[in-house]
């Protein structure tokens, strides 16, 4: 397999994305367009538009960066897509003009980012593009140590009769670095999905917000704004200027 880097993922899924990860949480749109107090918004790693178009919906004027040119053409088929502006590249470098009020980054996608270093320079890059008001919006996991016996995980996605899809895990603690593929069997072979992702610790995101000039505004353990805890299995910040 070719190097992995911003594009392999969005490359190799794009066109099951959608059958795997149609749902979404209604709630987070309904709070992302509240945030967005009318103005426009952002998404970094828009993806096929899953969380873009429902907001768009809303009356959000919805802009998008992507580095997969497969993904794109996803969301651009999809009845709305073409009226949402998507630039190519990477989303940690926010390669576009002007400022939003709400910049955000779901379903994990910060962690696509593979090292400490683009993760902070995101967050400054982010803090170069926000209105005086606004906020930038992260929805991640909470890295849980348990899923892996030594640093290694195997996990049944999903089966059916004719169909087998498993997540394999490597895990680099030193790093924070997770190794994934996700492995689909059929009857006429498999198919492999690589995944990379490094995670962030709450107390490390919030330090990268306050090198970037930000600062925790807000913490959930979900989109209906439930406190985060120690139980919470995703968290979701709110950094702002003020």
């Amino acid at each position: 397999m070719e190097a992995y880097n911003e594009t392999t993922y969005g490359d190799h899924i794009a066109h099951i994305y959608d059958d795997w990860y149609e749902s979404y949480d209604p709630t987070a749109i309904e709070t992302l367009a509240e945030l967005a107090r009318g103005g426009p918004a952002l998404e970094l790693g828009i993806g096929t538009g899953r969380i873009a178009l429902p907001l768009q919906d809303k009356g959000v004027m919805v802009h998008g960066i992507e580095a997969s040119e497969k993904m794109i053409a996803r969301l651009q088929a999809k009845p709305g897509g073409y009226r949402i502006p998507v630039t190519l590249g990477d989303f940690g470098a926010v390669p576009v003009r002007g400022e939003f009020p709400l910049i955000y980054v779901v379903f994990n996608t910060l962690f696509a980012l593979l090292t400490q270093e683009e993760q902070i320079q995101c967050f400054q890059n982010v803090a170069g593009h926000l209105t005086p008001e606004g906020v930038f919006v992260t929805e991640t996991f909470m890295p849980d140590m348990k899923r892996f016996q030594r640093d290694q995980n195997i996990n049944l996605a999903a089966m059916d009769d004719g169909y087998l899809r498993i997540d394999v895990t490597q895990h680099d603690p030193v790093q924070q670095l997770i190794y994934s593929q996700h492995v689909a069997w059929t009857e006429s072979g498999a198919r492999f999905y690589p995944v990379r992702l490094r995670y962030i610790w709450p107390s490390e995101l919030d330090l990268m917000a306050r090198l970037a000039g930000l600062h925790l505004a807000q913490r959930w353990g979900d989109w209906d704004k439930r406190p985060f805890t120690s139980d919470s299995g995703k968290l979701i910040s709110v950094f702002s200027r003020a």
